[in-house]
C-alpha cells in the first residue's frame, strides 16, 4: 500500500484554486494517489471553510464513489470571500485516507446584476476615423495611510484593457477581458493586488483599445460591430488594516491621455511610437498635467459574469532559426513553426527609426511573404524607435498568425535574435499525448496541436491570421472530440456554449458563428445551417461525455431543445432545406465551395443526429416525458431519411463518401442496409484510387466508421496516403500546422483559392480523436472516462505507439510495441474506474499480464463483447500484456 494514499489534484469547477468565482454551488473535483490494483473510493467527506478557519459546510461520510464535480451543498456563499477546502475519502478496502492539501476558491460578486460600488463605466474621447485608433491610458492617483490587508481589482471593458499598478503590469494575460457577444454578457477579471500597493500614494491605471468590441471585425472592413467607443469598468475593494472596506471606481475623477500607441486594431496590428513612451505613467510620481479628465459613459446594463477559464497567456517562446534577405532592406525571420501570437523584438537603431513589421504563414518563390491569403487584414506592426539603447517591443492588443516575420526599416543586417516568437492562446492545461512508430504521424499529431493552440484564443476560431478569426460552429463541433484529448476544454467550452447560447435567434436557431456577428455581416443569415447551427447541441454533449459534468447539459437544455424544435419547425415532411455551407471545401466542391453531398441530406442527418442525442440527455436529466418525444422525433426523421434518400439497394443520393459516412457514422440504416452502405463507400473510395474526398463535415467520419465497421484496414491505407488528397500531402510540402483545404499550396499550381485559403484550420485535425482511440488504443464507454474502452488496432507499417490521457480520475495509458518475437502491451488504468480490454487478435489464450496467464491475474476478469470478441474487464492499476504477434493486421 503506498505510504499515504490521499485525494490529490484539487479543483474547483475545473480550475485550480480560482480566484473570482460566480457559482453560488461550486463543484468539487480530486483524482486519487493509489498504485494499489483496484483502488477506488467508497466514501468521501469534503470540509469547506473560511479564512479564519471556520467551517461553513461539512458535508460528513457520504457513501459515494463519485470523485468528480461534487456540488457543494452549504450555506449560501457570500461574496468576496475566500473558502478553503479539503477532502479524503475511504477506499476500496473501507479505510480512510488522509485529508488532501488544502486548496481554496475565492467568490466574486456572485450576481451579474450586482452593485459596483463607485464604478463608471469611463473613457477618453478620440477621433473617429476609418483607420484603426489609437489606444489611450486611464489612472488614478489615491492615498492609503497604510498598506491594505487585502485587496483586490474586479475590471472588465467593452473593448481591450492592460492593467497597471504603481508602474508595474497586473497579471500575465492578454486581450483581457476576451470576448463574448456584447449584446447580452461580459466578462469581467478579478487580481489580487494586496502586494502591489503601498501605504502612502498610489496609482491604478490601464491600456484601452478597441479589440473585439468596436476594431475591425469580419471581412466588410467594418468599425463599431458592438459599439463605437470602447470604455473601461473597474471597481478596487481594498479592506484596510481595521477590516473596513474602501472601493475606488473607475469615474469621471481618472485623468486619460493617448500615448506610445498610436494605432491598434486586432486584424491591422499595432503602431507604436516609443518616443512617446513614459514607464513612470501609472506611478505615484508621474505628473498628470496636460491629462484630460475622463469621460463617464452611460452604457445599456449587461449582465457581468466572472471569467472562469483561462485567459490567453504566453505559454512558449520559439527562436528564430534562419534569417534570410530575398531583396534589399527586407530581412525575413524564419521561426520553424507555424504559430499565433506576437513577437519580440530586441533592436538597437537611431531616433526616429521606423521598423516595419510584416506577418505571413509562407514564403512566395522568391523568399518574400506571402501575405495575399490575408485578404483585408494588413497584420502589420510599426515600431517607431526612441534611440536609447536597446529596445524591446511586444505588441499588446492584436495577435497574428504567422511562421514567417518580415523585418523593414533597418540600415544594417539584424542579428538572428531580433526575433522572438510569442505564442498565445487561451491557457489549457494539455492533457493527451500520442507518439508512434511513423514520422509523419507524429508530425501530423503535432500539426493538429499546434492547429488547436493557434486557434483556441479566446473562442474556437476558424482561422488566426485573415480578416475573419471568427467561432465558425461546425468546425468546433467536428474537432471538439479530438480538442478534449489534447488538451483540458472543459471550461473552454462551457463558456463557448454561452456564446453559443446567447446568439440563438428567436426561431430557435443557433448562429453559424458563436460570438455571432452576422447580425451585422450578413443580416440574411438566420442561422441554423447544417452541421453549423447543430453545435449547440453537440458540443454541450461532448463536453459532457468526455469530462462527465452534467451542468453543461442543465444550463444548455432549454436552448438545445429550442433548437431541434427549430429543425423540425422548418422542414418539410421531416426533410430540412438546403442550407449554406454542405460539405465544405470537399475537394469534389464547386468552385463556390458547395460540395456534391447534397446538403439537405446533411440537414436531415444532423436533425436525426441532435434529435438522437436530444433523447439521450432528457433521460439524463430525468425529463421522461422530452425523452419520449424526442425519442418519437429521431425514430420519425429516420424514416424520413431512408424514405427520401436510400434506394433499396442501399445507395444513397448524391453517391459521396461524405453521404455514406453520415449514413453509417449517425445509425441512420437499418441493420440489413449497412453491409451495402458499406460497400457502396468502399466503392466511392476505390473510384478516387482509395483516397478521400471529403471536406469538413464527412471528413470527421471517415476513419472513425471505417474502423467501426470493421475496415481499419482502409483507414489505415487512407492515413498514409501521401499524394493529394490526404493528411499527408500538406506534411510532404512543409505543413506544420493543418491546412484549411486539401491544396492550400501545391509543387504544380502553387497557392490555392486566395479568398479562402488558411495554412492554420484545424477542422481536418479532427483524425486526432481516431489516431488516440484507434491507434493508441483510448476512448470512453461512461462519462468523464469513469468506464475506458482500450483497444488499440495495430498496423504493419507502425511498430510501436502510446498514447496517454490524463482523465477527470487519472492518467489512462495505453503503449504498445510490436516485434517479430512479441507484442507488448502496457496500460494504465487509474483509480476509481474500470477498462475494458480488448488485445488486438481472436483470442485470449496467448495472452499473458505481468507474466502469467491472465486468468490468474487478481485485478483481471474475462467479458465479451457485443460482437462476440473476447475481452478483458481491467480493475485500476497498471498492466504488461504479452502475446504473440499478432498475424493479419490492419
Amino acid at each position: 500500500m503506498p505510504p499515504h494514499p490521499r485525494p490529490v489534484d484539487l479543483r474547483c469547477e475545473h480550475l485550480v484554486n480560482p480566484l473570482g468565482l460566480d457559482e453560488t454551488a461550486p463543484r468539487f473535483s480530486w483524482k486519487l494517489a493509489d498504485s494499489r490494483v483496484g483502488a477506488g473510493q467508497t466514501a468521501c467527506q469534503i470540509e469547506v471553510s473560511t479564512h479564519s478557519g471556520e467551517i461553513v459546510w461539512d458535508s460528513l461520510r457520504v457513501d459515494t464513489d463519485a470523485s468528480v464535480l461534487i456540488p457543494y451543498s452549504g450555506p449560501a456563499l457570500e461574496p468576496h470571500t475566500r473558502y478553503h477546502w479539503r477532502a479524503r475519502i475511504w477506499d476500496h478496502e473501507g479505510v480512510v485516507t488522509g485529508w488532501s492539501e488544502v486548496a481554496w476558491f475565492e467568490t466574486g460578486f456572485l450576481d451579474s446584476k450586482a452593485i459596483w460600488p463607485g464604478a463608471k463605466w469611463i473613457h477618453l474621447p478620440v477621433p473617429k476615423t476609418d483607420s484603426a485608433r489609437p489606444a489611450t491610458q486611464l489612472r488614478k492617483h489615491f492615498s492609503l495611510a497604510a498598506a491594505p490587508r487585502e485587496a483586490r481589482l474586479y475590471i472588465t471593458a467593452r473593448g481591450l484593457f492592460e492593467a497597471h499598478i504603481n508602474g508595474g503590469r497586473i497579471g500575465k494575460d492578454h486581450l483581457t477581458p476576451g470576448w463574448t457577444d456584447y449584446r447580452h454578457r461580459l466578462e469581467y477579471l478579478t487580481y489580487d493586488v494586496t502586494a502591489q500597493l503601498n501605504a502612502g500614494e498610489n496609482t491604478l491605471g490601464a491600456f484601452l483599445a478597441d479589440g473585439w468590441y468596436a476594431g475591425y471585425l469580419g471581412w466588410k472592413r467594418d468599425h463599431d460591430l458592438y459599439g463605437d467607443t470602447s470604455a473601461l469598468f473597474a471597481a478596487l475593494r481594498i479592506i484596510e488594516k481595521d477590516g473596513s472596506i474602501r472601493w475606488i471606481g473607475t469615474d469621471s475623477t481618472w485623468r486619460g491621455s493617448t500615448g506610445p500607441l498610436v494605432a491598434a486594431d486586432l486584424y491591422d496590428g499595432e503602431t507604436y511610437d516609443a518616443r512617446l513612451t513614459n514607464t513612470a505613467w501609472c506611478t505615484p510620481t508621474f505628473s498628470a498635467r496636460g491629462w484630460k479628465p475622463a469621460r463617464e459613459l452611460v452604457c445599456t446594463p449587461l449582465p457581468l459574469a466572472a471569467k472562469a477559464f483561462g485567459c490567453v497567456r504566453t505559454t512558449e517562446e520559439l527562436r528564430a532559426v534562419v534569417l534570410t534577405q530575398p531583396a534589399k532592406g527586407r530581412h525575413v525571420f524564419d521561426l520553424g513553426q507555424n504559430m499565433v501570437g506576437n513577437i519580440r523584438l530586441r533592436i538597437r537603431a537611431p531616433r526616429g527609426t521606423r521598423i516595419t513589421l510584416r506577418y505571413a504563414e509562407m514564403l512566395q518563390a522568391d523568399g518574400t511573404p506571402y501575405t495575399a491569403n490575408l485578404r483585408g487584414a494588413k497584420a502589420t506592426d510599426i515600431y517607431l524607435c526612441r534611440g536609447a539603447g536597446v529596445e524591446i517591443y511586444e505588441p499588446r492588443f492584436t495577435f497574428h498568425g504567422f511562421r514567417y516575420v518580415e523585418l523593414t526599416g533597418l540600415k544594417a543586417r539584424p542579428r538572428l535574435d531580433a526575433v522572438t516568437g510569442l505564442v498565445w492562446h487561451t491557457e489549457m492545461t494539455p492533457t493527451g499525448t500520442f507518439t508512434c512508430s511513423d514520422p509523419l504521424v507524429n508530425q501530423l499529431q503535432s500539426n493538429i496541436r499546434w492547429g488547436q493552440r493557434g486557434n483556441f484564443l479566446e473562442v474556437p476560431t476558424d482561422c488566426p491570421q485573415r480578416d475573419e478569426r471568427l467561432g465558425w460552429t461546425g468546425d468546433a463541433q467536428v474537432f471538439i472530440p479530438t480538442a478534449a484529448f489534447n488538451y483540458d476544454v472543459s471550461a473552454f467550452f462551457r463558456k463557448w456554449t454561452r456564446d453559443l447560447a446567447d446568439g440563438q435567434y428567436p426561431s430557435g436557431a443557433y448562429p453559424d458563428i458563436a460570438p455571432d456577428v452576422f447580425f451585422k455581416l450578413w443580416p440574411d443569415n438566420a442561422g441554423g445551417t447544417a452541421a453549423w447551427g447543430d453545435a449547440g447541441v453537440i458540443c454541450p454533449w461532448t463536453i459532457y461525455r468526455k469530462y462527465g459534468d452534467i451542468r453543461i447539459l442543465e444550463e444548455n437544455y432549454s436552448a438545445m431543445a429550442r433548437s431541434v424544435a427549430f429543425q423540425e419547425k422548418t422542414s418539410t415532411r421531416l426533410i430540412r432545406p438546403d442550407t449554406n455551407y454542405g460539405d465544405w471545401l470537399a475537394p469534389d466542391a464547386s468552385q463556390a465551395g458547395w460540395a456534391a453531398t447534397p446538403s439537405d441530406l446533411i440537414g436531415t442527418a444532423y436533425f436525426a443526429h441532435t434529435a438522437g442525442i436530444m433523447a439521450r440527455v432528457a433521460r439524463i436529466l430525468e425529463r421522461d416525458a422530452d425523452a419520449k418525444r424526442f425519442t418519437r422525433l429521431h425514430t420519425r426523421v429516420i424514416a424520413a431519411f431512408n424514405r427520401h434518400y436510400v434506394t433499396p439497394d442501399g445507395r444513397i443520393a448524391g453517391d459521396t463518401q461524405t453521404a455514406y459516412l453520415l449514413a453509417l457514422g449517425f445509425d441512420l440504416l437499418p441493420e440489413k442496409q449497412r453491409p451495402a452502405a458499406l460497400a457502396h463507400l468502399e466503392r466511392t473510395l476505390k473510384r478516387r484510387n482509395n483516397h478521400l474526398c471529403t471536406g469538413f463535415v464527412g471528413t470527421p467520419l471517415l476513419c472513425p466508421v471505417l474502423t467501426r465497421f470493421g475496415r481499419t484496414d482502409l483507414a489505415y491505407r487512407l492515413l498514409f496516403n501521401e499524394g493529394y488528397p490526404s493528411w499527408f500531402f500538406p506534411i510532404k510540402n512543409g505543413a506544420t500546422t493543418m491546412w484549411e483545404r486539401w491544396n492550400s499550396w501545391t509543387p504544380d499550381k502553387g497557392f490555392g483559392e486566395v479568398g479562402m485559403n488558411s495554412f492554420n484550420h484545424y477542422a481536418y485535425g479532427a483524425i486526432g480523436e481516431w489516431l488516440y482511440a484507434t491507434v493508441g488504443g483510448i476512448s470512453e464507454l461512461a462519462p468523464g472516462f469513469r468506464r475506458i474502452l482500450l483497444r488499440p488496432q495495430p498496423h504493419e507499417k507502425l511498430t510501436h505507439a502510446a498514447a496517454t490521457l490524463e482523465s477527470p480520475y487519472g492518467r489512462i495509458t495505453s503503449k504498445w510495441k510490436r516485434t517479430r518475437a512479441t507484442f507488448t502491451w502496457i496500460v494504465e488504468v487509474p483509480p476509481n474506474t474500470q477498462a475494458t480490454a480488448v488485445p488486438p487478435g481472436v483470442s485470449l489464450d496467448t495472452v499473458k499480464i505481468d507474466g502469467q496467464p491472465w486468468d490468474q491475474h487478481a485485478g483481471v476478469h474475462g467479458t465479451v463483447l457485443p460482437d462476440n470478441r473476447p475481452a478483458l474487464t481491467l480493475l485500476p492499476g497498471r498492466y504488461t500484456f504479452t502475446m504473440p504477434p499478432q498475424p493479419g493486421l490492419s
